[in-house]
């Protein structure tokens, strides 16, 4: 009996000591498991956050990016309009009756190459051409512009005022009146007045007007001379 006695004490205490493990384990995973979860909630930050902070930068970036675009612009814009003032500089020293005529020959001449320039004031009623007395008079006053060579070829035109001036297709010089018939340098002359045509100048490139202008000479009329001396 003592033997069975112990027996059961002995299963009894084992019994005890097995039910003490598992509550004591249970508890340990129980403690576990909130470190566990911590240990996520860190990751998850540690995910998040670069993404969080990329996207702070960026923001941070955009106003940063704009001012240097504007900044950029105004810089481009303030040189563009330096170089725009140095070139009406170039020309400020001239009269504007010779950039228009430095401007005409420049889109008009048929030579550039032209190493004179002159220029030749035609009164209104003046015969187109001076040679012959049927000859058709010009309905307003006109320049003449033309090379020191005849190759260089000319250019005769009003200057309107508005940009636009009438050009007439009229020769630098002229067949003896001779060698024409009777009536027909009235008609030719005539068809010079109809048909003249109205262009508008371009402002054209300030160096090469210059140049223009550096090498013209202004022929001037004796009736615009004795006009101009006082009584």
């Amino acid at each position: 009996m003592k033997k069975c006695k112990m027996i059961c004490y002995c299963n009894t205490a084992q019994l005890l000591m097995i039910l003490l493990a598992g509550c004591t384990g249970s508890k340990d995973e129980e403690a576990h498991q909130p470190s566990n979860q911590a240990s996520a909630v860190q990751t998850d930050e540690k995910h998040t956050e670069p993404e969080e902070r990329t996207k702070i930068r960026k923001d941070e970036a955009e106003p940063i990016t704009e001012s240097e675009e504007s900044a950029t612009k105004a810089a481009n814009d303030t040189s563009s309009a330096e170089e725009k003032s140095k070139e009406d500089n170039v020309l400020a020293a001239y009269s504007s009756e010779k950039i228009e005529y430095a401007r005409v020959w420049l889109q008009l001449g048929p030579n550039q190459e032209i190493d004179e320039l002159n220029v030749r004031h035609i009164s209104a009623g003046e015969p187109i051409n001076p040679n012959d007395d049927t000859s058709a008079s010009y309905p307003e006053d006109v320049t003449q512009l033309a090379g020191s060579r005849l190759m260089d070829g000319s250019v005769t035109y009003h200057g309107n005022g508005d940009g636009t001036i009438h050009v007439y297709n009229v020769p630098l010089r002229w067949d003896s009146a001779d060698d024409v018939e009777k009536g027909v340098m009235r008609e030719v002359t005539e068809n010079i007045i109809k048909n003249r045509k109205t262009v508008y100048v371009d402002t054209g490139d300030n160096e090469k007007i210059k140049r223009l202008i550096d090498i013209m000479m202004i022929h001037y009329s004796l009736i615009s001379i004795r006009l101009s001396v006082p009584d």
